[in-house]
């Protein structure tokens, strides 16, 4: 806003959804996958994709700093244990090789941007685990007033992480759940006929972090309606979950 900058880059997920007065989102890049992997310690043996958490002992201790995941974790699995993981995903790796948990989880975005995605496990389907809104999409700022700075930035925008962007971005601003709230948002694009209109699926989540309460929608329609979607499917997941959770 002073001006020391132009434009500054993002993890979508991390920018709030409210932007400050004359600062707007100019340009979403291509999305990298946006689905979460599951890593187990090294003595576990290796998932099963169809049944991910059966790997994890009874009673296990899993690391992560994400109370999104932490809730979908404890909702499959309420026998399980969680702790906060935190620091650079080596050292997380690291905690995670000398015993601090069982196992963790970590964007698959982010592990491939590391050149570490063997670390992996398993890839989490999005049904299974909800992404973060926003989760695997760089996304830029620029002052609102920049005109030519923005007209190049759409130059490499990617229309498709905008439709998906603009709907999770819809749902969470919908919900305006806080930092400590589990939400999780997933859009994705449907396969059109020729000629036809766009789809995106959209899939909203609100859940408690200890897991005992958990409610998961799915809507779809076209994608240049994806603003309106993503208000619609957060009001709906806000009128049927328990108010102390989203005040």
């Amino acid at each position: 806003l002073d001006g020391r900058i132009d434009f500054a880059v993002h993890s979508l997920k991390d920018l709030e959804t409210q932007l400050p007065p004359g600062i707007v989102l100019a340009c979403t890049l291509k999305r990298e996958d946006a689905r979460d992997a599951l890593i187990l310690h090294p003595g576990l043996d290796r998932p099963d994709p169809a049944a991910p958490y059966a790997s994890l002992p009874p009673g296990g201790v899993i690391g992560t700093s994400s109370l999104r995941r932490q809730a979908q974790l404890l909702h499959a699995r309420s026998d399980l244990h969680a702790i906060t993981l935190r620091g650079n995903v080596q050292s997380r790796l690291d905690k995670l090789a000398h015993g601090t948990c069982a196992a963790t989880l970590l964007a698959l975005a982010g592990l491939r941007r590391l050149g570490m995605e063997d670390a992996a496990c398993v890839v989490l389907d999005p049904d299974i685990m909800v992404p973060s809104a926003g989760q695997g999409i760089i996304g830029i700022t620029v002052r609102a007033d920049n005109t030519d700075l923005r007209d190049l930035l759409a130059g490499i925008a990617d229309p498709e992480a905008k439709a998906v962007a603009t709907a999770e971005r819809a749902l969470l601003a919908e919900l305006d759940g806080s930092c400590r709230t589990p939400i999780g948002g997933h859009a994705r694009l449907l396969p059109a006929a020729a000629g036809a209109r766009p789809l995106l699926h959209l899939t909203g989540l609100v859940a408690r972090a200890d897991g005992s309460f958990l409610l998961k929608r799915s809507l779809h329609g076209p994608a240049d309606d994806a603003a309106r979607l993503g208000a619609e499917l957060g009001a709906s997941l806000r009128a049927d979950s328990p108010r102390d959770i989203l005040a």
